[in-house]
C-alpha cells in the first residue's frame, strides 16, 4: 500500500507499478478502482459471477450480510414493513427521500390515474396459450408497453423517464393479474381506484363480475409487506440485467422487461415456490428428522430451500417480519391450524437447533415464509415468480432512473478469459 487511499500493484512480468484509487462508501467494505488496470498493464480482471466486483455506485439500497441488516436509502427493512407502505415505500426508492403528507398523497394519486393498461394491450394475452406460464406473458406484456406509449420514450428527457417510471410502477399489478386471469379462463378485472395498491391488485386477482368483492384487510396488509421486502436488494441478478439492458440506451419498458426475463430463474426468483413444493415433499412434522438428515447427507440431492443466502450470513431481516405475518394471514382467514405453516414452524425450530445449520449459517430466509402466505391467500404457485416482479418493479425502475444520470455511464461490456482454439485456418470440407 503506497497510502491509505490507494493499492499500489507491481506486475512481475515487467516490474510496471500501478496505483489504483480505493473509494469508500457510507457503509460496507472500500472498493478497489480497478479501471486503469488495462489501459497500464494490458490485463483484465476475472471474477466469475461477480462476487468481488462492484459493477456501480449506488444510493439506494445497502445490505450487511454479516449482520443481517437491510437499508432502502438508509431506513432499516423493518420499520418501513412495520410504519410504512409500499407507495410510501415506492417514492422513497424513486426520490431519495420519504414524503411529507401532500407529497404522498399526489404520488399515490398519480398512480391511481395511470393504473389502466391501453385496451388494445389487453388483446396480447390472447396470443398467449392458456397454459403458458405467467412470467412468459409478463416478460411478453410489460416489453410490448413501449408499442403504447410512445410519448415517454426519450430516455435522455427528465420528465420521459418520470412519466415511464409512474406508468410501469402504476400498470404492473393490472399487468400481473390480467396474467392469471388469462390462465384460468376468467374475464380480466379493471383497476378500482376507491382501493390502495395492494387491495386493488387483490381484488384484479380475485373478483369476477357479478359478484362482489370484499378484500380481506389483514390479507391486503400482509400483501402490502410482501411488496416492500421485495422492493429492492442491491445489485442481484435481474437488477444487473435491467441495469446492462439499460446501458445500451434500450427504453425502460425493454429493460424492466429483461429483469423479468432474469428474475424468472430457479435459482432467483422461484426459490418460494421451490419452499412450497419442498414442504408438499416432507408431507408430515414427523418427517423433519429424516429430512433434516437427508439435507445434511453430501450424497443426496434433497435440498433444504429457504435456509441459508448468497448475501446474508445471518438471520435475514425480511423472514421475521413475515413470520408474524404468516400467523396473522392463516389466522384472519381460519387456516391457524393449517398443516403446511405447523410444518414449516417445525422444520425452523430443529433446524434452527441443529449444529449442522447452526456451523454454516443456513438461517431462514425471505422465501421460506412468503410462499406459504402467497398460497394462504390464494395465489397459485406459478404465479410467486409474478409477485416478485410485481413487488421488484419499483426497485428496477429506481436502479435505471438512478443510472440514467450517472456521469460514469457507459455501455456494459463485460469481459472474458479466451480459452478456445489458437487462430488457424479453414480447410475445405473433403480436406477434413
Amino acid at each position: 500500500m503506497s497510502n491509505k487511499n490507494t493499492l499500489t500493484l507491481t506486475d512481475n512480468r515487467t516490474g510496471k507499478t500501478i496505483s489504483l484509487p480505493i473509494q469508500a462508501g457510507t457503509a460496507g467494505p472500500p472498493v478497489v478502482d480497478i479501471r486503469g488496470i488495462y489501459g497500464d498493464f494490458g490485463l483484465f480482471t476475472l471474477d466469475p459471477g461477480f462476487k468481488s466486483t462492484a459493477s456501480c455506485t449506488s444510493n439506494i439500497t445497502f445490505i450487511d450480510g454479516e449482520k443481517g441488516v437491510l437499508l432502502y436509502r438508509g431506513y432499516p427493512i423493518e420499520q418501513l414493513a412495520d410504519q410504512s407502505s409500499f407507495v410510501e415505500t415506492s417514492y422513497l426508492l424513486m426520490k431519495g427521500e420519504l414524503p411529507n403528507q401532500s407529497q404522498l398523497d399526489d404520488f399515490d394519486q398519480l398512480i391511481t390515474r395511470h393504473t389502466m393498461v391501453h385496451e388494445q394491450l389487453l388483446n396480447f394475452y390472447q396470443g398467449f396459450r392458456r397454459d403458458a406460464h405467467p412470467m412468459a406473458i409478463m416478460v411478453g406484456v410489460v416489453g410490448a408497453l413501449s408499442a403504447f406509449y410512445h410519448d415517454s420514450l426519450d430516455i435522455h428527457d427528465p420528465r420521459h423517464r418520470e412519466l415511464s417510471a409512474i406508468r410501469l410502477l402504476a400498470k404492473i399489478p393490472t399487468i400481473a393479474a390480467a396474467c392469471y386471469k388469462h390462465s384460468i379462463g376468467q374475464p380480466f378485472i379493471y383497476p378500482d381506484n376507491n382501493l390502495d395498491y395492494a387491495a386493488n391488485f387483490l381484488k384484479m386477482m380475485f373478483a369476477v363480475p357479478g359478484q362482489n368483492y370484499q378484500v380481506n384487510p389483514v390479507v391486503a396488509r400482509a400483501l402490502d409487506k410482501i411488496l416492500i421486502l421485495h422492493a429492492d436488494h442491491e445489485q442481484n441478478a435481474s437488477t444487473s440485467t435491467v441495469r446492462l439492458a439499460g446501458s445500451t440506451g434500450a427504453n425502460p419498458f425493454a429493460a424492466i422487461s429483461a429483469g423479468i426475463g432474469a428474475l424468472w430463474g430457479p435459482s432467483h426468483g422461484g426459490a418460494n415456490e421451490a419452499v412450497l413444493k419442498m414442504l408438499y415433499e416432507i408431507g408430515t412434522v414427523e418427517n423433519v428428522p429424516k429430512f433434516i438428515k437427508k439435507a445434511q447427507d453430501p450424497n443426496d440431492s434433497f435440498r433444504l430451500m429457504g435456509f441459508g443466502h448468497r448475501v446474508y450470513r445471518n438471520h435475514d431481516p425480511r423472514a421475521q417480519v413475515l413470520k408474524k405475518e404468516a400467523k396473522k394471514v392463516l389466522e384472519a382467514l381460519d387456516h391457524h391450524d393449517d398443516p403446511l405453516f405447523k410444518l414449516a414452524l417445525e422444520l425452523e425450530r430443529i433446524a434452527l437447533e441443529d449444529e449442522y445449520f447452526i456451523e454454516k449459517k443456513l438461517y431462514p430466509n425471505v422465501d421460506f415464509y412468503s410462499g406459504i402466505i402467497e398460497s394462504a391467500m390464494g395465489i397459485p404457485t406459478n404465479m410467486f415468480t409474478v409477485m416478485f416482479a410485481m413487488a421488484r418493479c419499483v426497485g428496477w425502475i429506481a436502479q435505471w432512473k438512478e443510472m440514467m444520470v450517472d456521469k460514469d455511464l457507459v455501455i456494459g461490456r463485460p469481459r472474458q478469459l479466451y480459452q478456445g482454439p489458437a487462430q488457424r485456418n479453414y480447410k475445405a470440407v473433403n480436406s477434413r
